[in-house]
């Protein structure tokens, strides 16, 4: 089943500058996805935050 959105000439144009000649919106807006789910995942994985050290975790190991 499809459905329509309604956006602005203006971003449509930006997608647009994504995609490949021949591709439709929604292969173009489905690459976008992927993308923004990956680097989701990996500001995930990455964040530091509440991070220790490797060293820090030994030495509390130790104690």
């Amino acid at each position: 089943m499809n459905t329509t959105i309604s956006i602005s000439t203006e971003i449509r144009d930006k997608i647009k500058e994504f995609g490949h000649k021949g591709e439709t919106y929604e292969v173009i807006l489905e690459r976008l996805y992927d993308s923004a789910k990956e680097r989701q995942l990996y500001d995930l994985l990455m964040d530091e935050n509440d991070c220790i050290t490797l060293k820090e975790a030994k030495k509390k190991l130790a104690k």
